[in-house]
């Protein structure tokens, strides 16, 4: 037996933890609710790569820690598929105002999605 993971697990998810979120793509916006968070994120350098970038490696002693903000959605909310350069407003909640544009979506595969942030300064 199949689980309904779209409305047994994700859609009671974003129901109890979500925050009303205004969504904007090709030119337009809809409601949404979503999951915020400033996600923890933990990096420690490991010298340049061979094309001259920084290298990293999660969890060592040392580690550098920063916040990435993302936005955990529920995709059968979205009138078409979210995409890179999309730009979001959290409408309540504790971030409310925070404005973001979307740097990654990342499917999880059973119908919801992560959305890797970034802010939105114009």
């Amino acid at each position: 037996m199949a689980v309904d993971w779209d409305n047994l697990v994700i859609g009671p998810t974003i129901a109890c933890f979500g925050d009303p979120v205004q969504y904007e793509a090709c030119g337009g916006w809809f409601p949404i609710t979503g999951v915020f968070d400033e996600a923890y994120l933990e990096l420690t350098p490991l010298g340049k790569g061979e094309d001259g970038t920084e290298a990293f490696s999660l969890g060592s002693p040392g580690a550098i820690t920063t916040a990435r903000p993302v936005l955990g959605v529920q995709l059968s909310q979205f009138v078409l598929p979210p995409e890179q350069n999309d730009t979001l407003t959290i409408m309540g909640g504790k971030f409310i105002g925070g404005r973001y544009v979307v740097k990654e979506v990342r499917p999880d595969g059973h119908g919801g999605a992560k959305l890797l942030l970034n802010e939105y300064g114009g």
